[in-house]
C-alpha cells in the first residue's frame, strides 16, 4: 500500500502540524490497510496561504494552458486505472467491476470534460451595453465524501481548476487512500505550487476550519444534509459561496402501462449500485397497487442475483458497507421499518450466511411502505429498496415528492410522452426516463434539502465563477 503519511501543500509533500493519524479499515476484512494524517487548523492556515499566493497567477493562466494540465491529469488517472480501481475497492468495498466501470472512469471523464468545457466557454461576452466577465472566486475548499472518493474529488477539483481557482481538498477520513494517488498524479502533471493542496483530517477539525476560514472564497461540499447545514452555517459568517450536494431519497415511479419484469430489475440495480451507498440511488419504487404483488415477487427473485460476496471477485455485484457504524445504521433503519409495519420481502438484519468478517448486509426489499414510516423519508444508504403502492398518477407524484429531498428520480412507462409529463412534475435535479443511460456531463445536484448548485458540464464550471458587469 503506498504511503499516505504526508499532506500536500504548495507543491510539496509536507509533514502535518499534528502528530495524530486516522486509521483506514478494509471493510471486507475489517483489517487496517493504512493511515493518513489527522490534519489541524494550522495545516488549513498553511494551505490557505499557499492557495492565496497562487491565486492571481493561476487565474491569469489562459484556459487553453489550464486545459492542458487537466488533460495530463486525466491521462495519468487512465494510466493507473487498474491499480486505482483495486485501491477504491479495498478502501470503500465497491465491487471491483463497478470500481473499474465508474469509480475510475468518472474521474477521468471529469478532468477531460472540464478541460473541454473551459476551452469552449465564453469567459467574456457583450450583453447590451455591458461586458459580462466570468472570473474565478479565488480559493475553493473542496470537501468530499467516502462513497465515491476519487470521483467526487475529481468533479470538484477539475472544474474549480478549469475556472481558474486554486483548491484545497479535504477527503473523507473513511476512505481517503485513492485521493493520495490523485494528488501524486496532479503533482506529476506539474501544476504550479499552491494551485492544488491536500489536507486530510476530520470534519469537525479540518472541514470546519476550511468552511469558516476568511481566506477561503468558496466551499463545495458533498455529504450528509446534517453536515451540509453545518458547513453553510460556518461559511455564512464570511458570506462565502457554498455549493452543496447532500442526501437523497430518490423515487422510481412505475406508471400503470410499464412492464414490471423490465422495471423491477433495473430499479433494484439502481438501488443497490455501489452497495446501496449512492446519494442518487433509486431507493423507493412507487408501483400501481394492482401490480404490487407482481413487483414483490419479481423483487424477491431478482435479489438472488445480488448476494453479497468478496468485492475483489470479478463477478461480485454487492460488497460490504464502508464501515461497521454504517452497517449498524442500515440495520437500524430496516428494523425500524419493520416495527412501523413494513413487510419484509427479502433480506433483513441478520448477517449473510458464511460471512464471519466484513461489514456485509443482505440485499433487502421492504413492501407496504407508507409516508408515515421513517424509511419513506430517511436516507438509508445501504442495499435497501422500499416498495410503495398508489392508486392514481396524482398520488404517485405526491408520494414521489413527499420527502425533504429532491436529488434524483426515474419514471417508467411504455408511453415516453406520459413518462416525460410525469417527470416534469417531480421535484428533483435529475430524472431518468425508462432505462436511459446516466449522463456524467449533465448538471448534477438537487432540489430542496438535497442541496444547491450543480456539478458537471457547463453548469459545474459556472459554480466556480463570479459574474462581473463592466459598463462600456
Amino acid at each position: 500500500m503506498p504511503s499516505c503519511d504526508h499532506i500536500y501543500l504548495n507543491g510539496t509533500w509536507t509533514t502535518s502540524d499534528g502528530a495524530d493519524t486516522l486509521t483506514v479499515i478494509d471493510p471486507t476484512t475489517e483489517k487496517t490497510i493504512g493511515h493518513v494524517p489527522a490534519g489541524t487548523s494550522r495545516d488549513v492556515d498553511a494551505a490557505v496561504r499557499a492557495a492565496r499566493a497562487a491565486c492571481e497567477p493561476w487565474s491569469r493562466t489562459p484556459p487553453a494552458e489550464r486545459a492542458e494540465y487537466l488533460r495530463a491529469i486525466a491521462a495519468g488517472l487512465a494510466r493507473h486505472g487498474g491499480a486505482l480501481a483495486e485501491l477504491v475497492t479495498r478502501d470503500v468495498g465497491s465491487p471491483l467491476a463497478f470500481s473499474r466501470r465508474a469509480q475510475v472512469t468518472l474521474p477521468v471523464n471529469s478532468f477531460a470534460h472540464a478541460a473541454q468545457t473551459a476551452l469552449a466557454y465564453d469567459f467574456e461576452r457583450l450583453e447590451g451595453p455591458s461586458l459580462i466577465v466570468r472570473e474565478p472566486y479565488g480559493v475553493v475548499a473542496a470537501i468530499t465524501p467516502w462513497n465515491f472518493p476519487l470521483h467526487q474529488a475529481a468533479a470538484k477539483v477539475a472544474y474549480a481548476l478549469a475556472a481558474g481557482n486554486t483548491v484545497i481538498l479535504k477527503p473523507s477520513e473513511t476512505a481517503p487512500l485513492s485521493v493520495w494517488e490523485l494528488a501524486r498524479i496532479i503533482d506529476s502533471a506539474g501544476l504550479p505550487p499552491g494551485v492544488f493542496n491536500l489536507v486530510s483530517g476530520t470534519g469537525p477539525v479540518v472541514g470546519e476550519a476550511l468552511a469558516a476560514h476568511p481566506g477561503v472564497d468558496a466551499v463545495s461540499f458533498t455529504g450528509s444534509t446534517r453536515a451540509g447545514r453545518r458547513v453553510s452555517a460556518l461559511a455564512a459568517e464570511t458570506v462565502k459561496k457554498v455549493t452543496l450536494e447532500l442526501g437523497g431519497k430518490s423515487p422510481a415511479v412505475m406508471l400503470p402501462d410499464a412492464d414490471p419484469a423490465q422495471v423491477v430489475p433495473h430499479v433494484m440495480a439502481a438501488a443497490f449500485v455501489n452497495n446501496g451507498q449512492t446519494c442518487s440511488a433509486l431507493t423507493r419504487l412507487i408501483v400501481p397497487r394492482t401490480l404490487l404483488a407482481d413487483a414483490e415477487e419479481l423483487a424477491h427473485e431478482t435479489a438472488r442475483g445480488w448476494q453479497p460476496a468478496d468485492p475483489m471477485h470479478e463477478e461480485t455485484r454487492l460488497g460490504p458497507l464502508a464501515s461497521s457504524a454504517l452497517r449498524d445504521r442500515v440495520r437500524a433503519h430496516i428494523a425500524g421499518a419493520l416495527d412501523d409495519g413494513a413487510t419484509l420481502i427479502t433480506g433483513g438484519t441478520t448477517p449473510p450466511d458464511d460471512m464471519k468478517e466484513g461489514f456485509f448486509l443482505r440485499p433487502t426489499v421492504l413492501s407496504q411502505v407508507t409516508s408515515r414510516m421513517g424509511v419513506h423519508h430517511e436516507e438509508v444508504f445501504g442495499p435497501v429498496l422500499a416498495l410503495e403502492a398508489y392508486d392514481s398518477t396524482d398520488e404517485a407524484v405526491h408520494i414521489a415528492n413527499d420527502t425533504r429531498y429532491g436529488l434524483a428520480a426515474a419514471v417508467w412507462s411504455a408511453d415516453r410522452e406520459a413518462a416525460l409529463a410525469t417527470a416534469r412534475r417531480i421535484r428533483a435535479g435529475q430524472v431518468q426516463i425508462n432505462d436511459a443511460p446516466f449522463d456524467p456531463n449533465a448538471p448534477f445536484g438537487g432540489y430542496k434539502q438535497s442541496g444547491n448548485g450543480r456539478e458537471g458540464g457547463r453548469a459545474g464550471l459556472e459554480e466556480f465563477l463570479e459574474t462581473k458587469a463592466v459598463q462600456l
